[in-house]
């Protein structure tokens, strides 16, 4: 069922859902949507002051977050209890990540750079193919409307000698030959950071990074992005994107795997939209992204790992009767990857097809979806959804769906030298859903349960020292959410109740996967006074275990933010949040230290 978290940011709890696209490739709000979604738009983003990532998506239903230290550091996202490389990431509809590890940039991207982002959960590799085991997020770039040169800035700073910096500047016009617009933006920012890592092992099980290297473990970052389209006609319309990041990070390491590490992650696409008839929309997209990263010790250089991943698609949607909407289309993927380290095969192309059905029949609502995919390493994969929808008389809307996924194997999986497998099949899995959904006097809510059984894992075994389709893994869940306004206050409430088991034969059957709370719970909370806006975000999670054996466990943890904000006119405030305010200490991974209580003040200016 639909979750959609903004709901709860704007004076009348009544207000029309977002829009989103990411959960059937077209135009749908959020409670129109059969699938499971949460949207987080700008003006959350800015009332909750977060600053990264990490900040705008924990706590989500079904979003686990870890991070390996503070600001830049290595950050992965456990969707819905599957491992971080099930998760697709997209930026304004061009693939992200890693073709050679499956690594998603999580801290690379600058929220500042962000318009919102759209988390679907559960499984949708009928419409993008590989990687939507735990389900899809998509972060879209700023962009403007129409209107006259427009500037934005924010400055602040803050604990660990903390810095950030943005501005932007948009505008658009309107001519007798269509309406154009842009929006470009910067961004730096800047961290001192603290140790990352307590050093070598201390606990059975081991975990961590393995070193002593007790000092502080900096980053900083500078960014831009540009948005840019223009309007021909109502049938005819173009826009571009590009997004660039670029990052230096310290990390404790060794003269062998370095101590420092340069990050560059860059995204640049183009779209037609095009509607030759009334009936007939089409779209073609064509994008590029990078993931490369340099490795030093000590300022001597180690080893570099570069990747490419060219994207083309065409897809047409057709309404051929009333509430009755097809969707065919075809997608190309290439992967490169260029290092000096030798491997096999440094290049692979996709191919899919993709057809979904979207409508409503005799009150029931329907989307079906089908898919193959055919790739020149692991052959062709086939995979389908079906959810269904029926609202009740007295205004609840039931829910279900059942679907297919499947994650390809990486370049490190298939090449890497010494220990890739040619021979690895793609790892595949089957979720079923049930959702409710409806609105009390405040506002609204949603519960979801749901099991995700995934096979053929992708796992090392020591018997042949490479890794092997051997394992796999049964997931259940339940998510709650409920947004309200009770006496001027707006709420946001999320609780996540998941059991992730490991069914692999052996020692670990049975276990919790690692990483994964079994409990997580947050709750928001804001109201203004005239010019002054204050608020607070608790956030709790369960134990959890950091390793397969379940022999080194990490406590649960509670975390408390306030934030408070000063309007001097419409345009221009000062803000300030104390992050973990009781000064919690406790671990995500195993030995990774996260920040202690911390202040950030900023001055925005954003007419």
């Amino acid at each position: 069922m639909t979750t959609a978290a903004t709901m709860a940011q704007v004076e009348d709890v009544d207000e029309l859902a977002p829009v989103v696209v990411t959960a059937t490739r077209t135009a749908q709000t959020a409670d129109e949507t059969l699938a499971s979604v949460s949207v987080v738009e700008r003006a959350e983003i800015d009332r909750r002051q977060s600053r990264t990532m990490s900040d705008a998506l924990r706590g989500l239903p079904g979003v686990e977050i870890t991070t390996n230290g503070g600001l830049g550091h290595n950050t992965s996202l456990y969707l819905r209890g599957t491992r971080p490389d099930h998760t697709l990431l997209m930026i304004d509809g061009v693939r992200m990540g890693s073709a050679s590890s499956g690594f998603l940039p999580w801290a690379s991207i600058p929220l500042g750079q962000v318009e919102r982002v759209e988390v679907v959960r559960g499984p949708h590799s009928s419409l993008y193919g590989s990687e939507a085991i735990g389900g899809v997020v998509q972060i879209f770039t700023r962009r403007s409307e129409a209107g006259a040169l427009t500037p934005r800035l924010m400055i602040g700073a803050g604990t660990y000698n903390t810095v950030n910096t943005q501005f932007g500047l948009s505008a658009g016009a309107e001519t007798a030959h269509g309406t154009g617009w842009f929006e470009v933006g910067l961004g730096f920012e800047q961290t001192q950071g603290f140790n990352a890592c307590s050093g070598a092992p201390r606990r059975a099980g081991g975990g961590g990074c393995g070193v002593y290297e007790f000092d502080d473990d900096g980053y900083s970052n500078g960014n831009g992005s540009l948005r840019a389209g223009w309007t021909f006609s109502d049938r005819l319309e173009l826009d571009i994107n590009l997004l660039r990041s670029v990052g230096h990070l310290d990390y404790d390491g060794s003269p062998f795997y370095g101590n420092e590490q340069r990050q560059l992650l860059q995204v640049a696409g183009a779209r037609i939209i095009a509607q030759p008839f009334d009936a007939w929309t089409l779209t073609l997209r064509a994008g590029r992204s990078w993931d490369d990263s340099e490795v030093f010790a000590d300022g001597t250089f180690i080893n570099r790992l570069d990747t490419r991943r060219d994207q083309l698609s065409w897809q047409n949607d057709i309404a051929f009767a009333r509430a009755q909407l097809a969707t065919i289309g075809i997608d190309y993927l290439r992967d490169e990857l260029s290092t000096p380290t030798a491997y096999a095969e440094t290049a692979r192309e996709t191919k899919g097809v993709f057809g979904q059905y979207l409508g409503s029949l005799f009150g029931q609502d329907l989307q079906l979806s089908l898919r193959h995919d055919d790739n020149d390493q692991y052959g062709g994969k086939t995979t389908g959804n079906a959810l269904w929808g029926y609202t009740l008389g007295n205004g609840l809307r039931v829910t279900a769906g059942y679907g297919t996924a499947f994650k390809a194997p990486t370049f490190n999986d298939l090449y890497y030298p010494g220990y890739g497998n040619h021979d690895l099949e793609p790892e595949n899995a089957r979720s079923l859903e049930l959702g409710l959904s409806g609105r009390h006097g405040q506002g609204v809510w949603a519960i979801n349960a749901y099991q995700n059984e995934v096979d053929n894992l992708i796992a090392f075994d020591p018997a042949t020292y490479a890794p092997m389709n051997i394992d796999r893994a049964r997931i259940r869940g339940v998510e709650l959410w409920s947004t309200a306004e009770l006496a001027g206050w707006l709420l946001d409430a999320n609780l996540t109740l998941l059991d992730p088991r490991n069914e692999s034969p052996g020692p670990n059957e049975g276990h919790l996967l690692p990483r994964r709370a079994q409990q997580t719970f947050r709750l928001d909370a804001d109201r203004r006074f005239g010019p002054i806006g204050v608020g607070g975000t608790l956030f709790a999670a369960g134990r959890r275990f950091d390793n397969d054996a379940n022999t080194v466990r990490l406590d649960g943890y509670a975390l408390f933010d306030l934030r408070a904000d000063f309007a001097f006119t419409e345009a221009l405030r000062i803000e300030g949040r104390i992050e973990n305010l009781f000064d919690e200490s406790y671990e995500t991974a195993a030995l990774f230290n996260q920040p202690g209580r911390s202040l950030f003040v900023a001055l925005r200016y954003e007419p």
